[in-house]
């Protein structure tokens, strides 16, 4: 259960990390709003995870998918540059995710 808590709390990282940046230095409500409820929600997602996780490797995780993410949605959405090197280059944050799971 605490591997599932931990990568859906990295995908609100990602939510988080999306909000901020759309709340134009939080002057903008929803953003703002759903910037908050995804930080607090991230965050106790992996307080909980870290009960059985050791910290290194839950953070790394947390950080790896939620980086993952939030880049790739920005490239999905066109406010970032997609390129050959940047999909590998996460393909290799993905890979070493799942090799600190298969290490756990």
């Amino acid at each position: 259960m605490s591997w599932l808590v931990l990568v859906l709390s990295g995908v609100l990282e990602a939510v988080w990390a999306t909000a901020l940046g759309r709340s134009e230095g939080m002057t903008r409500l929803a953003p703002t709003v759903t910037f908050f409820l995804a930080l607090g929600l991230s965050m106790a997602g992996l307080a909980y995870a870290m009960r059985s996780i050791p910290v290194g490797t839950a953070y790394a995780v947390w950080v790896g998918i939620g980086a993952v993410l939030t880049v790739a949605y920005a490239m999905l959405t066109g406010e970032e540059a997609a390129s050959l090197a940047k999909i590998l280059l996460l393909g290799g944050i993905v890979g070493c995710v799942v090799g600190l799971k298969l290490l756990h």
